[in-house]
């Protein structure tokens, strides 16, 4: 039936445009900065929080990534995963294990550039200085991380 094709159509594009409509408007998402590594194997981002904020850094590729793993995981193997370091505006360098994303990702973007070697990000009380040996990042209390491929510290 020719008139049966013409309702298809037109249920579709109504349907169609009752889910536009139930979706909302956009929502526009706080733009976290951040930076990678020229060989993008190193990722930082700075995370706002109450009173201050935080440096999270990621490495994709790790030689000590088994052994933050194991680490995260407890002598159980009941714990969370190796996430990466993060360095607060007055504290030590640290370790961090999560069980998942740590921004929000419904309202939190982050947003990387480039750090060439030999060259600094700067960021609030963080400053970071890319080198061919490996990032190192700093807050203005004197506390650190650093990471390459081969090792990581935290001070």
């Amino acid at each position: 039936m020719p008139g049966a094709r013409f309702l298809d159509v037109a249920v579709g594009a109504a349907l169609g445009a009752l889910v536009l409509a139930c979706a909302g408007p956009a929502v526009a998402k706080t733009v976290l900065p951040g930076f990678h590594s020229p060989s993008g194997n190193i990722t930082c981002v700075y995370v706002p929080r109450a009173g201050g904020g935080t440096l999270r850094c990621e490495i994709a590729h790790a030689d000590y990534a088994r052994t933050l793993q194991t680490r995260c995981m407890g002598p159980t193997g009941a714990g969370v995963d190796w996430r990466g370091f993060e360095l607060g505006d007055a504290a030590r360098g640290e370790v961090t294990c999560s069980g998942g994303i740590l921004y929000n990702p419904g309202t939190q973007r982050p947003a990387y550039v480039n750090l060439p070697y030999g060259r600094t990000w700067r960021h609030g009380v963080f400053t970071c200085a890319s080198r061919t040996s490996g990032v190192t990042c700093r807050n203005r209390s004197g506390h650190g991380l650093f990471l390459s491929r081969q090792t990581w510290r935290v001070w």
